[in-house]
């Protein structure tokens, strides 16, 4: 994706080039800078302290970078080794926060890309923790609990001394659900001797867990696709949604679309996509996905109303809002041109980086209100901060309660986006508004304490 990039503004374009020396095999990371630095020359030109403090400088250089072996043994008795990751990128707000994934795709490029995004995504909701993300190539299909208890035991052999509540809290992400977190969970708790609830959020509700928790990345990006219409007088009632993915967050998307009274018609997964011109079943959805752990082409099979199409994406159905929710760069110009023609108007961003540069370009050009996963997709980590401060008060919070508090957070975060990109006279450019707002927080932080 890198050889697509646009030129960047002179106040930040050396910077970029330092990335690109410095990291010449990594473009999902230097896709992820691109972006931000795009987006925040105005700020610097604006802000010269920044620029004489180093702090872009400071910013694209993680804090710290963690790789481990991880040996486990198999049932039938082999030793396998795969690869850890902790990129600790930010603590300036806080203490580093952001998921471990576990999935063959994994390296250190992606989970450096995750980490910077992370920086700013929870810069914008105000709770005062930083960015980083983790994760192992190891791919938890197919193994038994058995199996993923041992990985996920010998991973945390490593990882727990750079982790504690007050340093480094991580949470789940793709491949990372509730069963691996209670697995990963209860090393830490073994190994240190301590229960430190709040080191490590999207636990079991029964067991120190928020509720939404697991809703709230989905529930967030169609909260905030509603912020988007709402500024024009719009709702989400009626209007046919597109999302990709079929894990938690396209689950929850689709169950919180249908609440509003939208129709959610797609659902997906790597072996392709089903439409229900009817409206997914989000019940039968979960069945399938979360209990079975089938392929999508099964819940085509048993809904009379689904079609099952294979190796393909779902970018080409027509729908009116479009939540892709799968993985990155997983929706291209081409995709993005197919949904224009059918008449998209808004698109809310439940992965991370889910949109190649040509794809957001497509949409903004075409006047397509774009919400980018690190203002959309943050409800999750807003929800884990509101998880460790109920570790930290020993307080429990009904779901009703914890929702409501998600979209008032999500709320904040459209009203951050929307008036910075204002600010900078991009009105509407969610993109340039998400990155300056959460930039400006990190920066004016990293002014006050000092060149370390």
């Amino acid at each position: 994706m890198t050889d697509h990039l646009t030129p960047l503004p002179a106040p930040v374009d050396f910077v970029f080039r330092g990335v690109r020396e410095r990291n010449p095999h990594e473009p999902e990371f230097q896709q992820a800078v691109h972006e931000v630095l795009d987006s925040i020359a105005p700020v610097i030109e604006r802000h010269p302290a920044f620029e004489a403090a180093g702090v872009l400088e400071r910013l694209v250089e993680p804090e710290r970078q963690i790789m481990f072996r991880v040996p486990w043994v198999d049932d039938a008795g082999r030793v396998r080794v795969n690869r850890g990751y902790r990129v600790q990128f930010s603590s300036v707000l806080g203490p580093y926060k952001g998921g471990l994934r576990f999935h063959p795709s994994v390296n250190l490029s992606i989970i450096k890309f995750l980490g910077f995004e992370q920086i700013f995504k929870n810069a914008l909701t105000g709770q005062g923790i930083g960015g980083a993300k983790g994760g192992s190539d190891f791919d938890p299909r197919g193994r038994s609990d058995g199996e993923i208890m041992r990985f996920c035991q010998a991973f945390m052999n490593e990882l727990y001394r750079h982790l504690g509540e007050h340093t480094d809290v991580p949470a789940g992400d793709i491949g990372v659900g509730a069963r691996e977190v209670g697995y990963l969970f209860g090393q830490y708790r073994k190994i240190t001797n301590r229960h430190e609830s709040g080191m490590f959020t999207g636990k079991g509700v029964q067991w120190g867990g928020a509720e939404v928790r697991t809703e709230a990345t989905g529930y967030g990006a169609v909260f905030f696709a509603e912020e988007m219409l709402a500024v024009h007088g719009r709702t989400l009632d009626g209007l046919r949604v597109g999302v990709s993915g079929s894990g938690n967050v396209a689950i929850y998307a689709i169950e919180k679309a249908h609440q509003l009274g939208a129709l959610p018609v797609t659902a997906s997964d790597s072996s392709g996509y089903v439409v229900d011109d009817a409206g997914i079943d989000v019940a039968l959805l979960r069945e399938i996905k979360d209990v079975e752990r089938a392929r999508i082409s099964v819940y085509a099979e048993r809904r009379p109303s689904a079609r099952f199409v294979a190796n393909a994406r779902p970018w080409s159905v027509a729908v009116d809002i479009a939540v892709p929710a799968a993985t990155q760069n997983e929706l291209d110009e081409n995709d993005a041109q197919a949904l224009i023609g059918n008449g998209v108007t808004a698109v809310s961003e439940g992965a991370n980086m889910p949109c190649t540069p040509g794809a957001v370009s497509a949409f903004r050009a075409a006047g397509v209100l774009f919400g980018p996963g690190k203002a959309a997709n943050a409800g999750g980590v807003a929800t884990s901060a509101l998880e460790m401060s109920q570790n930290a008060s020993r307080q429990r919070w009904s779901f009703d309660d914890s929702e409501r508090k998600l979209r008032a957070i999500v709320r904040d975060i459209h009203r951050a986006a929307f008036t910075a990109a204002e600010r900078y006279d991009r009105a509407e450019d969610y993109v340039a508004g998400a990155n300056i707002a959460g930039f400006e927080r990190v920066a004016h932080a990293m002014l006050a304490q000092g060149v370390i």
